[in-house]
This record gives structure tokens, C-alpha cells and sequence, in this order.
């Protein structure tokens, strides 16, 4: 993709989704889904997995359902989230910095040391917990997660709040992001969108990276225009 064709102007802030980008909590979930699912007779295939990406706990449990086939009750509902949620938090007590995915920690200084304003995004209600144990919490000016908006990605809610949340524009963002519910909130928002995995199928960001330890501050501000 082209470059934005705007002066150069100042980088506001940086916001982050977690899972994918930050750790790979991904995976708990996904396990802590099928042993939910198996309660009610459901198999679910690992391949389900990237339907659930960078959806909310309800998004993931109404998908679930939707494709099984299975109606319940408001209340069973509630009920077979909390349960999904149960088991997630006995994986997250386990986790630590060790897990951080590759080149996280440096960018985090990197901008802190810049002065440069970070947000953590995530539609997990779990957000606040993971950073803690993760012990990156001193990087972030703010957090966003599921229990302060009423859309799922791809509506742009989190990240207008997200931006919100440190007084920056939208246009004066980065958004990261490794799903393409993700990437297209970010671009709904009109912010400069680096996709974190596959290119080929996070081809709708601005910018590709593998990962974290490929983010390069200087190329990303060039691109969007930003002083650096």
C-alpha cells in the first residue's frame, strides 16, 4: 500500500491488541473452549480456532453455537461462559514474562523512552489480569478491554476509545493488531494499521510484520507521516 500523503505530524500513541500481539494467550482460550464445549457434547476442531480470533467471550460463544447447532437459554449461556471463563483463569496463573512473544518487551521501552503514549486494546475481560502477570503493566497509559465497550471488532469502538482514553486523535495512531476483525476496526478508525502473522491473510493492513522484533518505529512514522 501506498503511504498516507500527509505532512509530518506528531505520533500520538501506539495501541495494542494482546493476544497475538503482546502473548499467546490465544491458545488458553481456545483450550478452555473446548473443554466448555465438550460439557455439551460438542468437538470442536482446531481449525475453529481462527473464527474465534479477536472476538469477545460472547462472540465466541454465539459462534460456537451457531455452527454446532445449539439453541440455549440466556442463563445456560451465562452459565457455559462462566465455566469457559473458570478454566481460563487457572492457565493464566501460570504465566509469566517468559511468555511474551518475540520483541515485545523492547518495544515497549522503546516508545516509553520516546515518550510516545500506549494503550492496550484487547476484547479479552481478562486484559488487566495478564499484563499483571506479565508484569508489563508500567508500559501502558491505559487499558481498554471488553468490560468498557458494547462492540465487537470489527466496529471500531475499542480503538476510538482506546484513542480517547490518552486524549489522541485517530489519525495520530498506530493500531497493531494480529486478526482481521482487528485491522479493520483499526482502518475503519483511519489510523496507520501494522498486522501482526500471515500476510496473505492480513493483507488489508498497511503494514506486515512476523512479529514485535520486526517493528521498526522509524519505517511505521514514515509511512504515516509522524515526526519520529
Amino acid at each position: 500500500m501506498e503511504a498516507f500523503p500527509l505532512m509530518k505530524r506528531k505520533l500520538e500513541a501506539v495501541i495494542f491488541d494482546l493476544d497475538g500481539v503482546i502473548v499467546n494467550t490465544s491458545k488458553y482460550h481456545f483450550i478452555s473452549w473446548q473443554k466448555m464445549a465438550k460439557k455439551i457434547g460438542i468437538k470442536i476442531d482446531k481449525d475453529f480456532e481462527r473464527y474465534l480470533k479477536g472476538i469477545s467471550r460472547v462472540g465466541s460463544l454465539e459462534k460456537i453455537l451457531e455452527f454446532y447447532k445449539k439453541h440455549y437459554s440466556p442463563e445456560v449461556k451465562r452459565d457455559l461462559m462462566r465455566q469457559k471463563n473458570n478454566y481460563y483463569l487457572t492457565y493464566l496463573d501460570n504465566i509469566g514474562q517468559d511468555e511474551l512473544l518475540p520483541g515485545v518487551l523492547l518495544c515497549l521501552k522503546l516508545l516509553k523512552a520516546k515518550n510516545i503514549k500506549t494503550v492496550l486494546a484487547s476484547m479479552s475481560k481478562n486484559a488487566i489480569r495478564v499484563i499483571e502477570k506479565l508484569e508489563i503493566g508500567q508500559y501502558f497509559n491505559f487499558v481498554i478491554d471488553s468490560n468498557n465497550i458494547r462492540e465487537s471488532k470489527p466496529d471500531p469502538e475499542i480503538f476510538i476509545k482506546a484513542a480517547g482514553s490518552v486524549g489522541a486523535s485517530y489519525r495520530g495512531c498506530i493500531g497493531i493488531e494480529d486478526s482481521v476483525a482487528g485491522l479493520k476496526a483499526i482502518n475503519k478508525c483511519g489510523m496507520v494499521s501494522v498486522g501482526v502473522g500471515d500476510p496473505k491473510e492480513l493483507s488489508m493492513a498497511d503494514i506486515n510484520i512476523k512479529d514485535l522484533s520486526e517493528f521498526d518505529i522509524k519505517a511505521v512514522c514514515s509511512y504515516g507521516g509522524f515526526n519520529v
